[in-house]
């Protein structure tokens, strides 16, 4: 028998903390020893086999243990906490937010149309209106819309209302100007300052507001009374707060126009009187109202309108909302910038509301009765709305 060594070798990959006995037993018998619990056989010492028996792992060193760091209960999941409960309102609010947001510029873009090519010509450049001061000329045309059944349905409109707005920049202000102003509209001689829009349009009404004020503008808005009504139910109505007023447009109900009848006080009215109480000219509680008052309650709509949209009413509301107010109005502005404009105006506080004082009448060539407004007057009332 050849006296080689035998050729391999026994690894341990690491000691056992427990059992380490059975383990050294187990080596003992390759060895050819009796296990450590029992005396060799004869009481003579056991041969080992000549191998070698590599281990990879030292012996194992005792593990300190960590210290133990107190936690407070774990939520089971599901459970309702105040922090939760936050945390959803606030990601509820600002989805909220963001679909009013998406609504209003998809609708914008929508009803965007030609109005900027037709008036650009007449525009002034101007800050994005977040961040500074813009002039914006607001036109509310008189036309007849089929949906209201009123006589003259169809034929050429004159701007019903003109209104300067200051808007951005922290500015908030509005100018009415009387329609029956009579001014120098270009090409046209001397008129009332309505008849400009049923000349030329958009793009004369603002090259006329322009000349006759001295004052650049910056953005044009164009009011549809057809959709107003709209808007303002989509508001949920408005509070109208003012004296009686009792009127017949275009003949009233009865000749296929509106009646429009309001008690003194606050009164929450719709979309199809808030149009009808803009457009009154002869309130029959006050005979002696004029235009000037007209413009009054016009700049009150709007105020009213503008109170309305930041109550918690109108926030539940805010997608309709969103998607209705482009459709009452055709501008210049695409949809960021008329969703700047929005904004400025509601984050600016109340509006300083003014409206052009007539010094005197006159009688146009066709026989019709026109106001005349002095230089002064003018000049003054610009200054104010420039200052916001």
């Amino acid at each position: 028998m050849s006296d080689e060594k035998p050729d391999y070798k026994v690894y341990r990959s690491r000691p056992r903390w427990l059992g380490g006995r059975k383990e050294q037993d187990g080596l003992n018998e390759l060895r050819g020893a009796q296990p450590a619990s029992a005396p060799p056989a004869g009481g003579a010492a056991s041969e080992r086999p000549d191998y070698e028996v590599h281990r990879s792992g030292g012996s194992r060193l005792p593990t300190m243990r960590r210290p133990q760091l107190r936690r407070g209960p774990r939520l089971k999941p599901g459970r309702l906490t105040l922090g939760r409960i936050v945390k959803w309102l606030v990601l509820a609010l600002v989805g909220w937010l963001v679909l009013s947001t998406v609504l209003f510029l998809i609708s914008a873009q929508i009803q965007h149309g030609d109005l900027a090519s037709k008036v650009g010509s007449q525009l002034d450049s101007g800050p994005y209106p977040l961040t500074g001061a813009n002039t914006i000329l607001v036109l509310g045309s008189d036309a007849r819309t089929k949906g209201l059944a009123e006589p003259g349905s169809g034929g050429p409109s004159r701007s019903d209302s003109i209104m300067l707005l200051r808007i951005g920049g922290g500015a908030n202000a509005s100018l009415s100007i009387p329609r029956d102003t009579v001014v120098d509209i270009p090409g046209h001689g001397r008129n009332k300052i309505n008849a400009a829009y049923a000349f030329g349009g958009p793009a004369l009404a603002t090259q006329t507001v322009k000349q006759y004020l001295g004052v650049d503008i910056n953005h044009v808005v164009e009011v549809s009374f057809e959709n107003f009504p709209e808007l303002v139910d989509a508001l949920g109505g408005v509070t109208y707060k003012g004296g009686c007023v009792v009127s017949k447009i275009n003949g009233g109900r009865k000749n296929g126009g509106t009646t429009l009848r309001l008690k003194k006080g606050e009164t929450e009215i719709n979309g199809k009187q808030a149009l009808a109480l803009a457009r009154t000219r002869k309130n029959e509680c006050a005979p002696n109202e004029n235009d000037l008052d007209r413009a009054k309650r016009q700049q009150q709509l709007v105020q009213a309108m503008k109170d309305k949209v930041t109550s918690f009413e109108t926030f539940i509301r805010l997608p309709w909302v969103s998607w209705a107010a482009p459709k009452a109005v055709r501008s210049d502005m695409a949809g960021p910038t008329l969703l700047g404009v929005v904004g400025a105006s509601l984050t600016g506080g109340s509006s300083k509301q003014r409206v052009l004082q007539p010094s005197g009448g006159v009688t146009l060539p066709d026989g019709g009765a026109g106001l005349t407004v002095t230089d002064t007057e003018k000049r003054d009332e610009v200054a104010r709305l420039l200052r916001g």
